[in-house]
């Protein structure tokens, strides 16, 4: 089944030091707006609340997790990498050995839930649209979106984030890993243009592989790209489109899971 869910939060503008560029500037009581530097300084200090609130919750949601010893992935992208596809062979393969459920970010529909919900598991979609279209899940977000979900009967839970490679690597969700997408189709600079998603992550996924042979892709340079970002970063070489390359995936996956159990 699926939900849809609408978080009340604040679009992320890519700047990290300024989430407040959301916010409007505070009026003087005559209507005009405070000079440049005291609102600058209310900007950096409403975007430390927003983050310092959804750390909070991500560490409630952690304890949580940790109590019924539930293991948590969330799985970011940008658009167009091939998650959705991914997930869904991923589910297929995982269950039901694995109990799974299923968290979906979009600024708007449910095509990416809808798909993903034939696989039996139980999916929730969180859509942004309504209140700005926000470019990343939040931790209070998750915890709305988790409450259909009985955790005693679950063994995994999967985040699909909003297919963006900036805000999303900001906000803490209580995950236990953080997996970055890469589609062979994107280009080979994306590690360089944003290293923080790649720093964020445990392991990368470089999908498409299937299309190489069509591409002019250097694949070494992309690895050792991350490996510069990222030392030591796990990286899948998968085609979500003809499984090539998921046996080790799904081998990752459910050590991580069985690891939860034993914590």
């Amino acid at each position: 089944m699926w939900l849809t869910h609408h978080p009340v939060s604040r679009r992320c503008h890519h700047d990290h030091s300024a989430f407040g560029h959301v916010h409007p500037h505070v009026p003087h009581s005559d209507g005009s707006r405070q000079p440049n530097g005291s609102s600058g300084s209310q900007k950096i200090q409403i975007g430390r609340r927003i983050l310092e609130a959804n750390d909070t919750m991500a560490g409630r949601l952690r304890t949580l997790f940790a109590r019924h010893r539930v293991f948590v992935l969330n799985i970011m992208s940008s658009p167009g990498s091939g998650k959705t596809t991914l997930l869904e062979k991923t589910l297929s393969r995982l269950m039901p050995d694995l109990r799974c459920a299923v968290i979906v970010g979009d600024i708007a529909t449910t095509h990416d839930a809808d798909r993903l919900a034939v696989s039996g598991a139980p999916v929730v979609q969180i859509n942004t649209d309504v209140f700005g279209g926000d470019c990343h899940l939040t931790a209070q977000a998750v915890e709305k979106a988790m409450a259909p979900f009985d955790l005693t009967a679950l063994d995994l839970i999967i985040v699909e984030n909003i297919g963006n490679l900036v805000c999303p690597a900001e906000f803490d969700l209580g995950e236990d890993r953080r997996v970055v997408v890469l589609s062979v189709t994107e280009g080979e600079d994306k590690p360089a243009k944003y290293p923080l998603m790649f720093r964020e992550c445990d392991a990368a996924i470089l999908n498409k592989i299937d299309l190489l042979p069509h591409l002019d892709y250097d694949v070494p340079r992309v690895r050792q790209a991350i490996g510069q970002i990222h030392p030591g970063m796990r990286i899948f070489e998968i085609s979500a489109r003809t499984e090539a390359g998921f046996d080790p995936w799904i081998a990752w996956l459910k050590d991580q899971a069985a690891l939860k159990k034993t914590t």
